[in-house]
């Protein structure tokens, strides 16, 4: 078994569509970044990246490279999760905490855990998610988000036995 953590966190600005968790939310601000500011999605690769000792999101899509502007989260999202098959794990569940004033996620949450579920493989009673308010911590105006994943190592294919003959 392995444990990641990821952390991500971004400023709301004017004229930018809000996705969080790979879900599009009405709300009149969304969250800057080069890419599409998904929060959620930006914690949850690193903390998978982190779980296999991989290199950071920052490090594998530099916000100065122009081919990541704008990006879907999920691009990145895949690969942490090819790297983490490639080490052999698979995820067992993660547990996230978004802090943010507003919009309210429990309307959306459902939605986003199933997307998350769906992007990780796994089942959506395997993603926990929690939304918090940011009471006198002055980030009315910033989207937080913290993830815990657990690993598990995967099982190797059983061998095709030999048959031999019996005399």
């Amino acid at each position: 078994m392995r444990v990641g953590y990821g952390f991500d966190s971004h400023e709301f600005r004017e004229g930018i569509p809000l996705k969080i968790g790979g879900i599009a939310l009405e709300h009149d601000k969304g969250l800057g970044g080069h890419s599409d500011g998904d929060v959620l999605l930006h914690a949850i690769t690193d903390a998978l990246l982190g779980a296999v000792a991989a290199p950071d999101i920052g490090a594998l899509f530099p916000p100065s490279d122009p081919k990541w502007k704008g990006a879907d989260s999920a691009v990145f999202l895949r690969e942490a999760l090819k790297r983490l098959h490639d080490a052999g794990y698979s995820v067992a569940n993660i547990d996230a905490s978004l802090i943010l004033a507003a919009p309210k996620i429990g309307p959306h949450a459902t939605a986003i855990r199933a997307r998350v579920a769906q992007l990780l493989g796994v089942r959506a009673d395997c993603v926990g998610l929690k939304a918090k308010t940011p009471e006198g911590l002055n980030l009315e105006n910033a989207a937080v988000a913290h993830v815990v994943v657990l690993l598990e190592k995967r099982k190797a294919p059983k061998k095709a036995r030999k048959k031999t003959k019996r005399p």
